[in-house]
């Protein structure tokens, strides 16, 4: 089990480490960019016995790999769309994470379907077919009943009992399965960044490289303007949607995934992942997703999204009425903009390798992650997807080190390497914390909660996040602004409203540090 203590990130340790790189000039890995695959990389070559530094110019998880769906799947689309492989990859990620490396931070989802009868029938048996193939993946991925039992049909009192505002006229029945999820995406980047710390590697956000090579960069530290020349034995790319502005030879198509978020009261108690089929087109489906702190996440869409990359993109009018009026097809009372509490919407690092032509919809191209090396050696790590993040940054790091002369002490690990908080589950319902707690920091659950009472109060009316929590994100997670603290280790920023109550709890926790 890792010391709290030894993954700990602050202020003071980034200023200890800026001060290393400084004084040392070199490491045998640079990492680009913090979001799950950069910080997937980190962990892997510094658990092999290299040394390692990370730099993000902005925070962890700031980009891509903070708006996804939550949901660690095992690849149901992949497979309805004929890419067995990158389904059958999913799935033994998905059980890596759930048995081994964040067993706190994902748990099993029921997913439902009803049946209606305006639906296709052609609908009904793709996602029928989709649901057996994913009890076969999971088989094959030796993931248990235990963790993930086996899909059936079942009745209309059932889907009621999942999803309560499922509208009954017509309904026969349903689908269900199950699936993981994750408690936040951003929260596991953050842990492995804290891992990856724990075994050595330097994670230093706000923190841009420039005159970026296979030999080094110029790092710049965002905050004090501090330039840093750093050699480095291998340099991976890890920017996802930003990779083609800092390696050449890449282009990208991006798509654009929007979500919206809304109260659980406009579900009444939602307790499954609700599906729901697009009209008119065979594959794709709308979810309504159950998420911590009385929100549902109802996404997605697949958008190209040509022109500037946004840091912070934004969801479209017409995505934002798509997703309400797809989803409003299959319950009692149809949703409106205001019951909407925000929206968010994130951008898919998608390789354009030039065979897509005749592909009108970002939605055809394949999700397989993609290594390449470009002519100065600097290697980019394109494409793949949230639950496969581990395997993508093996890939990545076994394709710089063929390439590389740096000598490596270990293989990989981290199919096996719990995530800090990690433990097994009769472990994790032993630790005596509440459950929101455990759900967020597993083990760690007790240091948060070992402070004065007065810090376990919740920071607002109406928020479920404590005092306590935003110390511990600033004292040992990271959160290095307010933005860091109310967007990323929290998602109180979800909804403009909670994030105006939230600010001065926040700005409270960087003065009592």
């Amino acid at each position: 089990m890792i010391a709290v203590g030894n993954a700990s990130l602050n202020a003071a340790r980034r200023t200890r480490e800026l001060e290393w790189l400084d004084t040392t000039g070199r490491v045998d890995v640079l990492v680009i960019g913090g979001g799950v695959t950069g910080t997937g990389v980190a962990l892997d070559a510094a658990a092999r016995g290299l040394t390692v530094a990370l730099v993000e110019k902005h925070d962890l998880a700031f980009g891509t790999s903070r708006w996804s769906s939550k949901l660690v799947h095992g690849g149901l689309r992949y497979l309805a769309s004929g890419h067995v492989g990158i389904a059958y990859e999913s799935a033994v990620e998905r059980g890596i994470l759930m048995k081994t490396t964040a067993p706190h931070l994902v748990h099993p989802v029921p997913q439902v379907a009803p049946w209606f009868p305006e639906a296709r029938l052609a609908q009904a048996a793709l996602l029928r077919s989709a649901f057996l193939g994913g009890d076969v993946l999971r088989t094959f991925a030796r993931t248990s009943d235990d963790y993930l039992p086996h899909s059936r049909r079942v009745s209309s009192a059932e889907v009621l009992r999942y999803a309560p505002t499922v509208r009954p006229q017509g309904l026969r029945g349903g689908f269900l399965t199950w699936d993981g999820q994750l408690y936040d995406d951003a929260r596991l980047v953050v842990a492995i960044a804290r891992t990856a710390a724990s075994y050595g590697a330097r994670i230093i956000t706000h923190c841009a490289a420039e005159q970026v090579t296979g030999r080094g960069a110029v790092l710049v530290d965002q905050l004090s303007g501090r330039r840093i020349d750093l050699d480095a034995g291998i340099v991976v790319n890890a920017t996802g949607i930003w990779a083609d502005q800092v390696a050449s030879g890449i282009k990208l198509r991006p798509s654009r995934g929007t979500h919206l978020v809304l109260p659980q009261s406009a579900f009444g108690g939602l307790s499954a992942v609700l599906t729901v089929p697009v009209p008119g087109e065979l594959r794709r489906v709308v979810m309504a997703i159950p998420a911590p702190d009385g929100r549902v996440y109802v996404g997605l869409t697949d958008e190209e999204a040509p022109g500037p990359v946004s840091d912070v993109p934004r969801a479209t009018e017409a995505e934002i009425d798509f997703l309400l009026s797809t989803i409003s097809t299959a319950v009692r009372v149809p949703l409106t903009r205001d019951d909407l509490l925000g929206s968010y919407a994130g951008l898919r690092p998608l390789l354009d390798t030039g065979h897509h032509k005749g592909l009108d919809k970002t939605a055809d191209i394949s999700r397989r992650h993609a290594v390449i090396t470009s002519p100065d050696g600097v290697v980019t790590i394109v494409g793949g997807k949230l639950t496969t993040y581990r395997r993508m940054a093996q890939d990545t790091l076994d394709t710089a080190l063929d390439q590389s002369g740096v000598e490596v002490r270990r293989p990989c690990l981290t199919h096996r390497l719990p995530l800090v908080g990690a433990a097994s589950r009769v472990q994790l319902a032993a630790v005596r914390a509440p459950a929101r707690f455990v759900e967020r920091y597993g083990v760690e659950a007790t240091d948060v909660i070992a402070v004065e009472p007065g810090l376990l109060a919740p920071i607002a009316p109406g928020l479920a996040t404590t005092h306590a929590e935003l110390r511990f994100a600033v004292r040992h997670e990271g959160a290095l602004t307010e933005d860091d603290l109310l967007d990323r280790r929290t998602r109180i920023g979800l909804s403009a409203t909670d994030r105006a109550l939230a600010l001065p709890a926040a700005r409270e926790a960087f003065a009592a540090v």
